[in-house]
């Protein structure tokens, strides 16, 4: 699969909200066996360069017709955190999220680069599907169709089943691809760097999950009480978990933490003590990957009802400092929900400065997607001090990068435990020399990577494996 896919020509769809027209961004694909248009996903193409005219699309800080989305860098140098959310991803009721962190050398590039091609690679497998069924009439996807009484209740039942079974595979091809594509890229190193994914879609009362990595996606819903409850929609993929463990140890990688650092587990090499990747799965990190580190992701699926309210997309960078149940509570109580996820940001940095006085912030990014399909007028949008739809400075006042990715945009760093300054010094051993100076630089694209630089709370990786032609045989 490329990184391309096909659209429909200029549209004339509802933007339900949007006065302007709407760009090649309607795609008419559908889930019924027949054609929504005579245009079909053969008429035009959206490549990557083309990707900044999909105006359903938003990567940077803004909001869109049903989210809001925020990233603010942390003290470690370039922002390696990329996130987007499509609107209109196929059809009207089919909405594309996703946050993803990167680590290492070049995780930036790696996070941008997913951030971009994923969606696509999942559009391509829907397009692969949708063409070997046009005209069959067989099968009907409807992302919202209830479950009948009667006799309809099995049939409704198989459809959904069916509707679950080719979201996971359309996941399972498009990560897979991501991964090849990744393995073979010519500018992009990605030996001793990675990302981080959690992507869900969207559709009418569906969601479907796909996510490797230690990113985490929530959801806020309300119980019988009427009072907002926090529901964990993804697992951490962390190294420690048993069925990670075992995969990285049978593919003879091993599996342990530092005594200074006893509650984050890493990968290690089997014959050196590099690089300590802090999770099980990511894209990239191909030093890794003939020892157990995958980028097959989980799925999942969750049925919505009218109690859930919003689901939140964040990178550790949240997670280190605040409880799912924290998040839900700043989520639902913000004065406005175009300004939910820079409130969740800022109440993030205010707890790492209250927690980690000595420590570093870390990068943070979020998408918050409220599922009624309602947002704030423009007016209140504006006196939160944004403007609409992709602003184009953060909050922080650091550039953010183009869709070509050849500006910096906003990063992470990961987990659990805080060094003090002191503590730092004596972990310098592991900090390779190239990588010595100042951590606080602007971030820009010819900005040396400064996450092992300085080290006041853990890293995602610990240090750079050493491959030469003067390795000893062990």
């Amino acid at each position: 699969m490329g990184c391309c896919v096909s659209t429909s020509s200029l549209s004339t769809c509802s933007t339900r909200g949007h006065e302007e027209a709407v760009s090649p961004t309607c795609f008419e694909i559908g889930f019924c066996g027949q054609k929504r248009t005579n245009r079909t996903f053969s008429d035009h193409v959206i490549a990557l360069q083309h990707l900044p005219s999909v105006r359903t699309r938003i990567f940077t800080n803004g909001k869109s017709r049903t989210s809001c989305i925020f990233t603010q860098q942390g003290r470690k140098g370039v922002n390696q955190d990329a996130m987007i959310v499509w609107e209109d991803f196929m059809s009207e009721d089919v909405t594309f999220c996703g946050v993803f962190d990167g680590h290492g050398p070049h995780g930036h590039l790696v996070a941008r680069k997913v951030r971009d091609a994923l969606p696509l690679k999942l559009l391509s497998s829907m397009h692969m599907y949708q063409s070997s069924q046009n005209g069959s009439g067989r099968t009907c996807f409807k992302g919202n169709s209830k479950k009948s009484d009667g006799g309809d209740s099995e049939k409704d039942g198989s459809a959904e089943d069916r509707l679950n079974s080719l979201w996971r595979e359309a996941f399972m091809k498009s990560y897979k691809a991501m991964y090849k594509e990744l393995r073979s890229h010519p500018n992009l190193d990605c030996f001793c760097s990675g990302s981080t994914a959690v992507t869900i879609v969207k559709q009418g009362s569906n969601l479907f999950m796909g996510y490797i990595g230690d990113s985490r996606a929530i959801m806020g819903s309300k119980d019988s009480n009427d009072s907002m409850v926090a529901i964990q929609l993804t697992v951490d993929l962390k190294p420690d978990l048993p069925r990670e463990a075992e995969r990285i140890k049978r593919c003879k990688g091993r599996v342990f933490a530092l005594q200074d650092e006893p509650e984050v587990s890493r990968v290690w090499l089997p014959f050196d003590d590099a690089p300590g990747l802090a999770m099980a799965r990511a894209f990239g990190d191909f030093c890794l990957k003939e020892y157990g580190v995958i980028s097959i992701p989980e799925f999942s699926h969750q049925a919505l009802t009218e109690r859930d309210q919003f689901i939140v997309l964040a990178s550790d960078g949240i997670w280190d400092v605040l409880s799912n149940e924290e998040v839900v509570e700043i989520v639902s109580s913000a004065p406005t929900r175009s300004s939910a996820a820079r409130i969740l940001v800022d109440s993030a940095a205010s707890e790492w400065k209250l927690k980690y006085p000595t420590s570093k912030m870390d990068d943070c990014a979020v998408v918050c997607l409220f599922l009624d399909g309602k947002m704030d007028s423009e007016s209140d949008y504006e006196e939160q001090g944004f403007s609409s739809a992709t602003l184009q400075s953060n909050h922080s006042g650091n550039a953010v990068e183009s869709d070509d990715g050849q500006q910096s945009e906003p990063s992470l760093q990961r987990n659990f435990t805080v060094r003090s300054s002191e503590e730092s010094d004596s972990y310098g051993r592991l900090t390779p020399p190239e990588f010595e100076g100042n951590a606080d630089t602007v971030a820009g694209e010819d900005q040396n990577w400064s996450g092992l630089d300085g080290v006041t709370r853990v890293n995602s990786l610990v240090q750079l494996p050493r491959f030469s032609d003067e390795r000893p045989n062990r």
